[in-house]
């Protein structure tokens, strides 16, 4: 299911100050400086979730165009897949990231499959038309996501 070749670089080490919180639908989040340093919360997960988080901190600009159809918009205010593991890039470049891929089947899902299909040339409209399709039956209201310009 999760194959995951396309991670190229390894995760950067964590020596900055961390600052976690619990949102009200539950999710653990935690800011870092960048998208190469990961979140203390995935420390006891397994490499694959570890490997997906990373790939997903550096394709921010796919998955914001993607909608996850886990039921995270309603039960956690995700506007995309994107915010399954990343809450928001800020300005500066730091991330704050979202522990409820770690819990999410449909969510590791559907970032890797995004993903891979944008190294494989695809366009944001072909990924975004292909997960649409390959989740329409499903009885979850999906995120509302924006269609990708």
């Amino acid at each position: 299911m999760l194959s995951l070749a396309f991670v190229v670089s390894a995760c950067g080490s964590n020596k900055e100050q961390v600052h976690q919180e619990h949102t009200m639908s539950g999710d653990l989040q935690e800011k870092t400086t960048s998208n190469r340093i990961m979140p203390s919360f995935l420390k006891e997960q397994p490499e694959e979730i570890r490997m997906v988080y990373e790939a997903v901190g550096k394709s921010t600009e796919i998955l914001k165009w993607i909608p996850c159809f886990c039921g995270c918009g309603e039960s956690a205010g995700h506007a995309s897949n994107m915010n399954c593991f990343v809450k928001e890039v800020n300005k500066d470049g730091s991330l704050v990231w979202d522990d409820h891929g770690t819990r999410c089947g449909v969510c590791l899902q559907i970032a890797v499959q995004a993903i891979k299909m944008k190294q494989e040339g695809k366009s944001l409209k072909e990924i975004r038309v292909f997960i649409d399709k390959t989740y329409e039956q499903s009885t979850v209201k999906p995120t509302a996501t924006p269609l990708p310009m």
